[in-house]
């Protein structure tokens, strides 16, 4: 993947050495609070989105860029070698949140409401890359994949979503 293992190693050796931590902080919480499932929701929502924010925020040099028009750099990045890795790691980034969101939270049990909020966050960290002038690009592309990848992992979790929201838990530790 063209020197991803170089590039992100050490961000993806962070957060699998997090991993026990992790379990304990969600251990600890559902002992506190008496309810597994949103205690597991909460930190996976944590665990599988901040190695991504990670990722987008490391400085990559000086400057900064910006893409307004939508699909132009979806289009660009086509022919070359790192269409994957691009469009895999956008449709990835809020995918945890996507996915936990709803079991979480009974309003976001909405696909819309799914693509709001990976798009209010996608363009946060864009906003966040411009203004910090990391050496990043910002794409309204990258907030459109952001939030398509939060909406289906949304879906995927869909048979998940409690009627109820979180407060349908049947999961009570004793």
């Amino acid at each position: 993947m063209n020197g991803t293992w170089e590039a992100w190693g050490g961000v993806i050796t962070a957060t699998i050495a997090a991993l026990p931590l992790a379990g304990c902080v969600a251990w600890w919480l559902a002992r506190r609070r008496g309810v597994w499932r949103n205690a597991l929701c909460e930190v996976g929502m944590v665990v599988g989105t901040v190695p991504w924010v990670w990722m987008i925020l490391t400085p990559a040099g000086t400057g900064r860029s910006v893409q307004v028009v939508p699909l132009r750099d979806l289009i660009d990045q086509l022919p070359g070698d790192r269409v994957v890795e691009q469009l895999g790691g956008n449709l990835l980034v809020f995918a945890a949140l996507g996915f936990l969101l709803p079991m979480r939270w009974g309003w976001f049990a909405d696909p819309w409401r799914l693509l709001l909020a990976g798009a209010v966050l996608s363009g946060a960290v864009e906003v966040a890359q411009f203004a910090l002038a990391i050496g990043r690009h910002s794409s309204i592309d990258d907030v459109l994949v952001n939030a398509v990848g939060t909406g289906l992992a949304g879906l995927a979790s869909k048979r998940w979503w409690s009627s109820g929201g979180a407060a349908a838990d049947v999961t009570r530790s004793a």
